[in-house]
């Protein structure tokens, strides 16, 4: 029984690997780093669409400690149409670049000893079509919305899969950040019903999904922008309960005859320090990101990591210009499915991140009605309150809600997560 299974599993892998126009390269070394690399890095495309018309660009990188044990993470980062590679150099991959050095040529890379990649084998997709290296064959292979992504990149893990047999039996989790975060429980839903209880094979070991400064309502996350602005001390008590009696807790989209309320949040807008802060944090990032945009559109690099020539004419971090609509306006129901499935979750917030603010977050949380487990406490990393380093405000927090036997573990991390690692204990 055991030798049938293996063999329609070949038989299902040569199908797959015929049809989908594949391809995938070992990496043992990159322009940026004078060694061979000390993990295992593997990029490659894999075809999603009717006709494969989608050809959706990969990195690959197996875990530093056990990769046939360790989990596997398919992650999804923001925008829509940030790359991949933005999470691996950026925030929780093995290598980072070397900014101290950095002169305006080819940047060089150094070893983030917080890599995710230490304990888990981490699968870094540019997602959607026209993100990073990624690209279609058909003018209307580019035309994208929430739904098509969520299904491609489904499909495209499926494939993957099929194509990778040996990780079929590790702990499967997707993950990601920003508005990653509302892709994130779609591809989960996706797993657990059009998959996994529809029969679909490969079967896949689907635990849960971690979602960092998610997305979820962008009008109701928008809408905690100013309570939130008012806690972190950016707007006066006053100028604060002026908005918050007039406008009744609608801070987005308020109503035009409410002649106080719009007097009220025009005030708030007058206040530069918020914008102030704002632009001052992108001036910073946008200095280190300039390392990715020198070192990918570089020939000798897109050569190292068998870039298909003549498909992509500029690489972009975060490509702005991707037909993409946003068909799905919440994906609070997909949270609430997913809950009443049992699937393990973790949410975490940068306390500082005021783009999506922790406090969206915990809305949505709490209306999921959960039960709380464990109470409010902080969490360290190495004997420290983790991010204390970005010291602003009180000290960092966790909560943990039940639901039967699959946990809900929010955490905030101090300062603005999405640029670096957090590690997170549940």
């Amino acid at each position: 029984m055991k030798s049938l299974f293996y063999l329609l599993l070949f038989i299902l892998l040569l199908i797959i690997n015929y049809t989908t126009a594949a391809s995938q390269s070992i990496i043992t070394a990159l322009p940026g780093y004078n060694d061979t690399l000390p993990f295992k890095l593997e990029t490659g495309y894999i075809g999603v669409g009717e006709k494969n018309e989608v050809q959706l660009f990969y990195y690959f990188i197996e875990s530093e400690s056990d990769p046939h044990k360790d989990p596997l993470l398919l992650w999804l980062t923001g925008g829509p149409g940030c790359s991949g590679f933005s999470g691996l150099a950026y925030e929780i991959g093995p290598m980072t670049f070397d900014y101290a050095t950095f002169d305006g040529s080819l940047p060089s890379f150094t070893i983030n000893p917080y890599s995710w990649t230490k304990i888990a084998n981490i699968i870094f997709i540019d997602s959607p079509v026209g993100t990073g290296f990624s690209y279609a064959t058909t003018s209307q292979g580019y035309a994208s919305n929430d739904t098509k992504s969520a299904k491609q990149n489904y499909a495209f893990l499926r494939k993957w899969l099929l194509n990778h047999p040996t990780f079929l039996k590790n702990r499967l989790y997707v993950v990601g950040d920003s508005y990653g975060g509302k892709i994130i429980p779609m591809v989960a839903l996706e797993i657990a019903e059009g998959g996994n209880e529809a029969g679909l094979q490969p079967r896949m070991s689907l635990q849960g999904y971690v979602v960092g400064n998610p997305l979820t309502d962008e009008k109701k996350d928008n809408n905690e922008r100013i309570p939130y602005a008012h806690r972190m001390a950016l707007i006066s008590d006053e100028y604060y309960e002026l908005a918050k009696s007039s406008c009744r807790g609608h801070y987005v989209s308020p109503d035009p005859n409410n002649v106080q309320c719009l007097y009220a949040l025009r005030l708030i807008r007058e206040v530069k320090l918020l914008f102030l802060i704002l632009a001052n944090l992108s001036v910073l990032q946008d200095h280190n990101y300039a390392t990715s945009y020198v070192w990918a559109n570089d020939e000798t690099v897109q050569e190292a990591l068998h870039i298909r020539k003549g498909t992509k004419q500029e690489w972009q971090r975060c490509n702005n210009s991707i037909s993409y609509e946003k068909d799905v306006e919440s994906v609070f129901k997909y949270h609430q499915l997913l809950s009443e499935k049992g699937y393990q979750v973790l949410a975490y917030s940068g306390d500082h991140d005021l783009r999506i603010p922790y406090m969206s977050t915990l809305k949505w949380i709490h209306a999921l009605n959960l039960t709380v487990d464990d109470e409010w406490r902080p969490w360290t990393v190495d004997g420290q309150v983790a991010g204390l380093v970005f010291r602003i405000g009180d000290p960092v927090y966790t909560e943990r809600y039940k639901n039967n036997e699959a946990y809900l573990t929010f955490a905030t991390v101090k300062a603005r997560c999405r640029s670096y690692s957090a590690r997170v204990q549940t």
